[in-house]
């Protein structure tokens, strides 16, 4: 008998609302290794040491640049990473263009049921 290591895809979780961060990663540590950032410099240094599978940012966050804007930046680092935002804000305008600016796999508007946040990562990861 063979002992199998099955590795879980790697999850930059971008979220400030400490509250929700650890929900998500409580949630999703089953499916996923999570790490998290609770703003863009944290995500932009924790993407400079790691190759992660997807990203999941909120996109209103602390500071000068939002979570859109670091999505597109995280595009350019790393292109096979899978990104997925998520907002409270809605505007159809930001919807819209979010997609096609970072090549989202998806965008979704808060609060998000796990079930369908799941379902979701599975997706992007062409697991379903």
């Amino acid at each position: 008998m063979s002992a199998e290591v099955t590795s879980r895809p790697l999850l930059l979780l971008v979220e400030d609302e400490a509250f929700l961060a650890a929900t998500l990663c409580e949630s999703l540590a089953g499916q996923f290794e999570v790490e998290v950032a609770g703003n863009v410099a944290e995500a932009r240094m924790l993407l400079g040491l790691r190759k992660f599978d997807l990203i999941l940012s909120d996109h209103m966050l602390p500071g000068r640049h939002q979570g859109l804007d670091f999505l597109m930046e995280a595009l350019q680092l790393q292109p096979g990473a899978k990104r997925i935002l998520m907002t409270g804000y809605l505007n159809p305008e930001l919807l819209a263009r979010s997609s096609s600016l970072a090549q989202l796999s998806a965008c979704l508007v808060k609060p998000v049921e796990i079930s369908r946040l799941r379902k979701e990562l599975d997706e992007a990861l062409g697991r379903r």
